[in-house]
């Protein structure tokens, strides 16, 4: 990289050297059960500008492989093996050696940058010291270091947004900080952990590609630790697979994803909704959790999960073994799977779901469960702390139309600040919403009295984003499923009776009736979470990112177990997520939103095989897909900059601040964007066309043709266009 001064150190490695080598590293902590092994025999090498992504269930190892590398484990661990940098043995260094490696010869990657970043420091002056701790600058040559860091990884107006706290950054931008304060003195090697779980799919694309940028730019070794298999497939070069605090797989990012030797590496893979999938088949799903690192007992760790287990997998655990150039892997059956060619489907083969007749009925001819029309929420902005006047308002929802049949699934997808959460809240609150009308099963709801508020909860149920808070921790599991059950009169025998229903009908024991919620895993949690939802028979669920916070493994269970509740019991399911590809998967009809308004709305067909407004465009085009050969061919569509303030919301068209056709719009053109938001019409038919020529075609010149009456979009320059 270059820089303006050359004080700071800029070191070259040869393509091809290795720059970081792990030996049979084991990681052991203390504990009241007993000894946890977190990481038992990883051995790697890194090298110089390659990306090796570890990949792996919660507990596997992964971010205590990164935290020991770079010395900031607990005083309680023990390390043994070996880690070396540049031939530098690291193991057993001092807090206070290891201090004049990181940040400059490794640097990391944080998951939460708020909780990263230090609150009560601008973020140039975190960047400042990061580089004059190794290096002997001036502050103004640091702080002109700083502002070019910043500059290159995408912030605007660098020269003022040094300036700023850790809190005033959006989300992106705190990552984007983070990027920059760990390329600053152009490391060897950078340790991503999680850099994007927490972003929406378009900063997420926006990170990636600084993420790359800045690998170009220092030429450093990347470690990329992820959930995320298309994050991983369109990064790495190698992938190192981890189960129970070991490696089971290593190879190229090729080797792992289209000839895959591992059940549990396939099972991972076959676990994922995929985008750019031409049908919704349930997943493949392996049953159980992760085992507890504790007193592992003899032979393979996955026999619980593993259907091709046999008896001599219980007797020994395999050692990694060579089953081609560069890829390893640490299974018995693995000449199986290679000459019978065994696929996910063949090892995992998935549950079968029976759709109902009721699916043949024609959407026009079903019952209407819910119906928004022009529905809008506003919250006024105060200011002052005793004499509070009101300088403003929020556009939180500026007007929504929509609607939900009976055993119809409606996804409602958009980025953080959307508007999404609030939609569902204002649903759920049974209220007058500022304007406009919420009718649920026929009635206005705010024109409901009491009781009639109280049968309306009955059938409409909600399941949150995070099953361990919204569970009371004082409750047994029974308690928590039956509360709603005696709020409703039901009598104690036929509570009784009920829960141990619902505990079947979603995958759990009865002899888990006493446990608490802490005793539990993630999905388990949800498991119940949807039981205390069916418990009264809904016919309406609201399903806030009910599988954003899980395993990948563990949310292709519960995405199967949503589908099959549905047919089984004719639910209607209102579904928000970010995550498109679980959109596609199981919902019938999905809706776009952007800064309170609706810019896209159709079946899941329509939607995601011709999208229309580019917003939605760039939504998908930003979800990464676990194919390498895609992510490697793909263009994605980024978009510029954060979403707006819905306190202050552009004129016109909401979306004009960010879109990539208004920008090459001419003066004319662009009036319509200027003035009036777009309606939503009927989206254009005809062929699909690249991105680019839809801009000379403007609201007029499109003429009316044929249009899908299934499928609207608010935009003067719509036009289909092939993202996938």
């Amino acid at each position: 990289m270059t820089t303006t001064e050359p004080a700071i150190r800029n070191r070259q490695t040869a393509a091809g050297d290795v720059v970081l080598s792990v030996r049979n590293l084991h990681v052991t902590f203390p504990s009241e059960a007993g000894l946890v092994k977190a990481v038992r025999g990883l051995s790697f090498d890194l090298l110089a500008g390659e990306t090796m992504a570890i990949v792996g269930e919660s507990g596997s190892g992964k971010s205590v492989t990164s935290l020991a590398i770079m010395g900031l484990h607990p005083r309680n661990a023990r390390i043994a093996g070996s880690i070396t940098l540049h031939g530098r043995e690291l193991v057993g260094l001092s807090d206070a050696e290891m201090s004049s490696i990181r940040g400059e010869d490794l640097a990391m990657i944080f998951q939460d940058p708020l909780s990263a970043l230090t609150p009560v420091y601008t973020i140039g002056d975190q960047i400042v010291e990061a580089i004059q701790t190794h290096h002997d600058v001036g502050r103004t040559q640091a702080w002109k270091r700083a502002v070019e860091l910043l500059d290159l990884v995408g912030i605007p107006n660098p020269q003022l947004r040094v300036k700023s706290f850790p809190h005033e950054f959006s989300g992106g931008m705190r990552q984007r900080a983070m990027i920059a304060q760990a390329i600053a003195n152009d490391p060897d090697v950078i340790i991503a952990d999680e850099p994007t779980t927490a972003l929406d799919v378009t900063i997420q694309a926006q990170v990636l590609e600084v993420l790359k940028k800045a690998q170009l730019e220092t030429g450093a070794a990347v470690i990329m630790i992820t959930h995320d298999l298309g994050v991983v497939a369109g990064m790495s070069d190698r992938v190192t697979v981890m189960y129970a605090g070991r490696p089971v797989e290593q190879g190229s990012v090729d080797d792992i994803f289209y000839n895959p030797r591992m059940p549990y590496t396939i099972g991972l893979l076959g676990a994922v909704p995929r985008l750019d999938a031409t049908n919704s088949e349930p997943l493949a799903t392996l049953q159980g959790n992760p085992p507890t690192v504790v007193d592992l007992p003899p032979g393979c760790p996955f026999v619980p999960r593993c259907p091709l287990a046999h008896a001599g997998c219980r007797e020994q655990e395999p050692e990694l073994a060579p089953v081609g150039p560069g890829h390893t892997t640490a299974c018995w059956e693995s000449d199986r799977i290679r000459a019978e060619k065994l696929t996910s489907k063949d090892i995992f083969p998935a549950p079968v779901i029976e759709r109902t007749v009721f699916e043949s009925i024609p959407r026009d001819e079903r019952d209407t469960v819910l119906s928004l029309a022009g529905m809008k929420k506003h919250y006024p902005l105060m200011k002052g702390a005793v004499l509070r006047r009101r300088v403003g308002t929020v556009y939180a929802v500026d007007g929504i139309d929509l609607d939900l049949r009976r055993g119809e699934t409606l996804g409602l997808v958009g980025e953080s600040g959307c508007g999404k959460s609030t939609t569902l809240l204002e649903i759920l609150n049974l209220h007058s919403p500022t304007d406009g009308k919420i009718v649920v099963f026929g009635k206005d709801t705010s024109r409901l009295n009491r009781g009639e508020t109280k049968t309306m909860r009955r059938d409409l149920q909600v399941v949150f984003q995070d099953p361990m808070a919204s569970l009371d921790p004082r409750m047994p599991i029974f308690d928590i499923i039956a509360e709603p059950l005696g709020v409703h009169g039901w009598s104690k025998g036929k509570i009784e009776t009920r829960v141990m229903e619902l505990l079947k009908t979603v995958g759990l024991e009865e002899s888990h009736a006493n446990r608490y919620p802490q005793h539990f895993s993630g999905g388990q949690r949800q498991r119940v979470g949807i039981a205390r939802a069916l418990a009264l028979e809904p016919e309406l669920i609201v399903l806030d990112e009910p599988v954003s916070a899980l395993d990948v493994s563990i949310q292709a269970g519960i995405i199967n177990l949503l589908e099959e509740l549905k047919q089984r019991l004719t639910l209607s399911y209102l579904f928000v997520a970010h995550d498109l590809a679980v959109i596609r998967h199981i919902a019938d009809r999905v809706a776009v939103m952007y800064l309170g308004k609706i810019v896209e709305i159709g079946t899941v067909a329509e939607v995601y095989n011709r999208p229309s407004h580019p917003y939605t465009q760039a939504l998908l085009s930003a979800i990464p897909i676990p194919d390498p050969q895609t992510e490697r061919t793909r263009t994605r569509i980024l978009l510029r900059g954060d979403l707006p303030s819905p306190a202050n919301p552009p004129s016109g068209c909401k979306f004009r601040t960010r879109c990539p056709i208004f920008e090459q719009l001419t003066p004319e053109q662009r009036t319509p964007c200027l003035e009036t938001m777009p309606p939503l019409d009927p989206a254009p038919a005809g062929a699909v066309v690249a991105l680019q020529e839809a801009i000379s075609l403007s609201a007029t010149a499109r003429g009316a043709g044929d249009t899908r009456v299934d499928h609207l979009v608010a935009c003067y320059y719509a036009r289909p266009t092939k993202v996938l």
